[in-house]
């Protein structure tokens, strides 16, 4: 049996060898002629050969004009002029960037046009005094700040109705002018109320609260030369110092009127009666989104609960029982948070302030995403800082920020740009209250042109001298991105912005094609605006 089997398929062979033939020529015309069929990938394929389609290269048409989009492989590009619809399918040059042989491919979302949009289609008022600001308002802010010429968007849709008493939340684009529209009339309303000095503990009348010891640093440099003008004074209270510190900086005289503070170090005041807040008149909350997340949660329930929260404008004209009214000011409102404002304000009290590009992309910047495996991103971020040494440069140039995603590895990138004997900065948050004090304010006055940060440098502060933002690491959520993208590009900046981030893993992709799809589309970013704009009665 075993000799059997291998004969079996030669015996086939000889029989079919020895089968006589049939004679196509000689079959009558009834006999059907045997049909061979051909795949239709074969024959595609020989179609392609006999027509020379295969060694030609694939024509692109370039249509003229300006680009949005522009990538490596020009058959993605899409015309500044082109919109795809809601429902249309994008080709989005990021599909294939989950799988590794996508490496090093780019594309950018070019610039649509040169101005930030809180300058653009200013509003009739073209000055401060037309929004009801006092003339001692104005000449201290002629002072203190004679660059500011003219409202920005934002703070002439903000000023008149804070002027009137009404809680506001306020959701504008980073760098649009929010710090100096909450300022203003928060000044305005101290001067003209009495000041009740018959507490032994500090009292103030205004209090700023934000999430960072730098924001404080920032704001407090901003309010104290208004404050001076006005005989008005202006303290910080920064966390990471014991109750001792905070028992100083509280008990120099004179008595403070406008404070500006942490939510842990504030805390920490409260509860060793060190400061009251029963004086309280005028509330304010920037970056009220990062406020009332999870991690400073408790501290501000906390804080507004020794606030006395004014259930609308008529509880602001007894200057001897004040009411504190309510300012919230941020650049992100993801869903959730409109649940949270509900418990602060009555929905009939708060006026609700939105821009037109919240949460957008920023269409004055220039943004490229690079995908890179983990170990090309050193090199890369090499070779970018030493192409924009400004000392080889001709001509106006800013500074550049770094942003990582943990405090390791804004140390370990330190020791390597030290060893290529590039001078810069670094900046996070596990680092001591000693030495973080000063450092971004080193860095805004050029000691140097590169600071390596966490994300706590990208809320909310001041960075008109930035030219470039690199995401050595590419933020977790859009939010966080919205924040580090808003570093350039802000109002009073006198160079172009441009962000450059390095995408390594498969949840950055993901995200990169939520922001390219959103870029295409001219829409908002997904997940951020739903809790805002449901009870919108004002739009700028």
């Amino acid at each position: 049996m075993a000799l059997v089997r291998p004969l079996r398929p030669l015996l086939l062979a000889v029989r079919l060898l020895l089968a006589p033939r049939r004679d196509l020529g000689v079959l009558g015309p009834d006999e059907p002629l045997p049909v061979v069929r051909i795949p239709r990938a074969l024959q595609r394929r020989q179609e392609q050969r006999q027509s020379g389609r295969r060694s030609s290269p694939r024509l692109v048409l370039a249509r003229p004009g300006p680009l949005l989009i522009s990538a490596r492989r020009p058959e993605l590009n899409q015309p500044a002029r082109l919109t795809l619809g809601r429902w249309e399918r994008a080709p989005l040059a990021s599909r294939g960037w989950k799988n590794r042989r996508s490496r090093r491919d780019y594309f950018s979302i070019e610039r649509a046009q040169q101005e930030a949009p809180s300058l653009r289609n200013p509003p009739s008022e073209g000055s401060f005094a037309a929004l009801g600001l006092e003339p001692r308002v104005l000449h201290a802010l002629q002072e203190a700040a004679p660059e500011v010429v003219r409202p920005t968007t934002v703070q002439s849709s903000t000023i008149p109705p804070l002027l009137r008493g009404r809680h506001i939340l306020c959701a504008a684009e980073t760098g649009s002018g929010k710090t100096l529209g909450y300022l203003l009339p928060l000044l305005q309303r101290l001067l003209g109320g009495p000041s009740l000095d018959s507490h032994t503990i500090p009292a103030p009348r205004g209090l700023v609260l934000v999430p960072s010891r730098e924001l404080a640093e920032q704001v407090r440099a901003v309010a104290q030369p208004l404050g001076i003008s006005l005989g008005l004074q202006v303290r910080e209270l920064g966390g990471g110092h014991g109750m001792s510190r905070i028992r100083l900086q509280l008990s120099k005289q004179p008595p403070v009127d406008v404070l500006v503070a942490t939510p842990g170090a504030l805390w920490k005041a409260l509860k060793g009666q060190l400061i009251s807040l029963k004086q309280l008149s005028y509330l304010v909350l920037d970056e009220a989104d990062t406020l009332l997340d999870e991690s400073f949660l408790e501290l501000v329930d906390y804080i507004l609960e020794k606030s006395h929260i004014a259930e609308g404008p008529a509880d602001l004209k007894d200057p001897f029982n004040p009411k504190t009214q309510l300012v919230l000011v941020g650049a992100t409102f993801p869903e959730g948070v409109g649940q949270l404002l509900s418990k602060l304000a009555s929905p009939d009290s708060l006026t609700t302030i939105t821009s037109s590009k919240l949460h957008c992309i920023m269409p004055h910047v220039r943004q490229t995403f690079m995908r890179l495996k983990g170990a090309e991103k050193v090199t890369e971020l090499v070779q970018i800082l030493k192409q924009h040494d400004r000392s080889q440069r001709t001509g106006p140039s800013g500074t550049v920020l770094v942003f990582c995603n943990s405090s390791s590895t804004v140390n370990w990138l330190g020791y390597i740009l030290d060893d290529h004997k590039i001078q810069h900065l670094r900046l996070q948050g596990q680092m001591p209250a000693s030495m973080r004090a000063g450092i971004f304010q080193c860095f805004q006055e050029g000691s140097r042109d590169i600071l390596l940060c966490t994300d706590i440098a990208s809320r909310g502060l001041d960075s008109t001298h930035v030219e470039l933002v690199v995401n050595y690491d590419f933020p977790l959520t859009l939010q966080d991105y919205i924040h580090r993208a808003g570093r350039v590009g802000r109002v009073g900046s006198e160079v172009p912005g441009t962000v450059i981030s390095f995408v390594t893993h498969p949840w950055d992709v993901s995200l990169v094609q939520k922001i390219e799809l959103a870029a295409r589309r001219r829409r908002s970013l997904p997940g951020l605006g739903s809790s805002v704009r449901e009870s919108l009665p004002q739009q700028i």
